[in-house]
């Protein structure tokens, strides 16, 4: 399978708001306070959202975000995804110290699954995502994002 770089996602997040722990691990609550959508096709701003992280014993942090962009052209799609945040040793001191990672120093990998009513964005709809995220300084996080091609 090839794939296309469709964009990148770059969101600022809240301090962690610890929700607690559970049967399966902590989960902690990071607020998206805003960010940015850039591509040949898509680009806006993250608007708002959140990702209610669990951290396990494995040593994985399991990712679970929600959030709303606003088009360049004033579209709204919303944009849900899962996946897995390698919690290694560059990855903590990343985390303790505010600073950011690159993307072969962990194991981040989502697929985000977008949905709009908005016919020039229908197309996303039905497009499977893969993304690759990286943390950078200041609480933010970066994906890159690719399809199919």
């Amino acid at each position: 399978m090839q794939l296309v770089e469709e964009c990148i996602i770059r969101a600022s997040l809240h301090e962690p708001q610890p929700v607690g722990a559970g049967p399966i691990g902590t989960r902690v609550h990071y607020g998206i306070s805003g960010g940015v959508v850039e591509g040949e096709r898509l680009n806006g701003a993250v608007l708002s959202g959140g990702e209610w992280a669990l951290i396990g014993p494995d040593g994985c942090l399991r990712v679970d975000v929600r959030m709303q962009v606003q088009t360049h052209d004033d579209a709204h799609i919303y944009i849900q995804y899962v996946g897995l945040l390698e919690l290694n040793e560059t990855v903590q001191n990343a985390l303790e110290n505010g600073t950011g990672t690159e993307f072969d120093d962990q194991h981040f990998y989502t697929n985000p699954r977008m949905e709009t009513g908005d016919e020039r964005y229908r197309w996303v709809n039905t497009t499977f995502f893969v993304g690759e995220g990286r943390l950078l300084p200041n609480s933010q996080v970066e994906y890159r994002v690719w399809r199919p091609a």
